[in-house]
């Protein structure tokens, strides 16, 4: 018995498996093209109805269970032997075409078979040891759920395409692009609109940070759906112009009509590089100035892709491009801070200090990073190639004093753990010393080895070691840096909430 999906896919009650050497032959009569070019290709009959209507969309994450056979029966491949689901990225040509073709045709929850030409399977080649060349298969595929392609590590951009866009090429950072955007926030349009914005400037023309960071992964005539997180949309502070309260979720449906690549850093020589350079770089002090520290990360990343393999040239032109890209690192590293990404504050300060190792501002900023982090001791160090740069930077005398009280709170910490350690050996060795010498020993030398040990960890650095969460005591108030700017002002640290203190640090 045969009926016919609302979705126009053929159904059938009958108990087909891929072990029936029967279901090629009725796949074939019975099952529908979904090829585009319906040429046969992908024949599909439906076992069983998906729960609701959605299909993933191009670039979506898939989990799937199948089995692959042979026309004679042969199973050659299963993820239900390996009692694993298998995922991929729909339509990025990871899998075989057939399965780009035929997941995308799929409900959550379906169940299908796919009889697949060579062509649209292993082709010519075959699998070696598997499938022989010119083979064609059938799958039974289950669709178990899908989601969007995260386009950031912490999942705060989510993307699914509707209509591929054409070519290979994408807009960069500085490119201009021709957009219509629809935003919406709890089911309601609030953005509706053609837009023209450069790249990375997004933030000018009321674009979220999401949007603006999408672009350049979407390629000319590409339409998408972006769900962003508040991080990425408009933040704690919201957008008034747009009437959206603080940390709201957006979503947004994007199309790239067009767009102009800005100039690649190997298209231009040194000096349209320092020219343009000194132009980010104002531009990364306004958007740091307005708190917009992500869309300054930006700016100042652009110097350093610029520049960075300039400061292997030996010519007259180092001087100038050492002195702008220090400045770019210092900045990150304060953005960073900002931000509470501590790492890579600490790898902008390692650069900075590897153009200039006397560096006031990258030892500070280091020292500050390390701090938040809980690396005492490090974070030491770096206070003190402060003071032997500046003797007279009273900031980094109280961040020492800082870490060394960190450092006593750690190990008066340590102490009452071994103390705890020692009182239970001892209520241990009271109950059975009398009942077995032997076990009374051991647990002497338990005793032993746990007074040895805290006696190396207050004499070993232990400072490095996370305790607790992050000292969000201690942040950095100063300003970013310029180029040969005699006017600029003192770091202002608060190091304490009982202390405040400024750093005065050279232009």
């Amino acid at each position: 018995t045969q009926v016919c999906s609302s979705q126009g896919k053929m159904t059938t009650d009958r108990e087909i498996t891929v072990d029936d050497e029967s279901a090629a032959a009725f796949v074939t009569s019975h099952g529908i093209d979904i090829t585009p070019n319906k040429d046969q290709g992908v024949i599909k009959v439906v076992k069983r109805l998906g729960v609701d209507g959605e299909r993933p969309m191009i670039g979506d994450k898939v989990y799937v269970h199948y089995t692959g056979k042979l026309l004679n029966g042969k199973k050659f491949d299963s993820s239900l032997d390996r009692k694993q689901p298998f995922s991929f990225n729909l339509g990025k040509g990871q899998v075989i075409k057939a399965w780009d073709v035929g997941v995308a045709s799929m409900q959550r929850g379906e169940v299908c078979l796919f009889l697949c030409k060579p062509e649209y399977a292993y082709g010519t080649t075959g699998s070696p040891r598997k499938i022989a060349p010119n083979s064609s298969l059938l799958f039974e595929v289950e669709l178990l759920s899908f989601k969007g392609e995260e386009l950031t590590e912490d999942g705060g951009i989510v993307r699914r395409i509707k209509v591929k866009g054409q070519g290979f090429r994408y807009p960069n950072v500085g490119a201009t692009v021709s957009v219509h955007l629809q935003g919406s926030c709890d089911g309601k349009i609030f953005d509706s609109r053609d837009v023209s914005f450069v790249v990375g400037e997004g933030d000018d023309v009321n674009v979220p940070l999401g949007v603006d960071r999408a672009m350049e992964k979407m390629q000319e005539g590409e339409c998408c759906l972006l769900y962003l997180k508040p991080k990425y949309g408009f933040g704690k502070e919201g957008c008034p112009n747009l009437n959206i309260g603080p940390n709201a979720e957006l979503m947004y449906e994007v199309t790239l009509h067009s767009f102009q690549k800005a100039k690649e850093s190997w298209e231009m020589d040194v000096k349209e590089k320092l020219a343009l350079a000194m132009q980010v770089k104002q531009k990364g002090t306004q958007y740091f100035k307005a708190g917009r520290y992500p869309q300054a990360v930006i700016q100042y990343q652009r110097i350093v892709s610029w520049l960075e393999i300039e400061c292997l040239l030996d010519d007259e032109q180092q001087s100038p491009v050492r002195d702008i890209l220090l400045v770019a690192q210092l900045n990150l590293a304060l953005c960073h801070l900002r931000l509470r990404e501590y790492t890579c504050a600490v790898h902008n300060c390692n650069k900075a200090i590897e153009l200039d190792e006397r560096s006031e501002k990258a030892l500070y900023r280091r020292g500050e990073a390390r701090l938040l982090c809980n690396e005492f001791s490090l974070a030491m160090d770096d206070f003190q190639r402060v003071l032997q740069v500046n003797p007279s930077n009273r900031a980094a005398r109280t961040q020492i004093s800082v870490c060394q009280q960190k450092i006593r709170e750690h190990h008066e910490r340590d102490k009452k753990i071994y103390a705890n350690m020692f009182q239970k050996f001892a209520e241990r060795d009271a109950k059975v010393q009398l009942a077995s010498p032997l076990v009374a020993v051991m647990s002497l030398r338990g005793l032993i080895v746990c007074m040895l040990s805290l006696v190396l960890q207050i004499l070993t650095d232990t400072s490095s070691h996370e305790v607790g969460r992050p000292l969000h005591n201690v942040s950095s108030d100063s300003h970013v840096d310029s180029v040969g700017d005699p006017s600029e002002q003192h770091m202002i640290m608060r190091l304490t909430k009982e202390t405040t203190t400024k750093m005065a640090i050279s232009p």
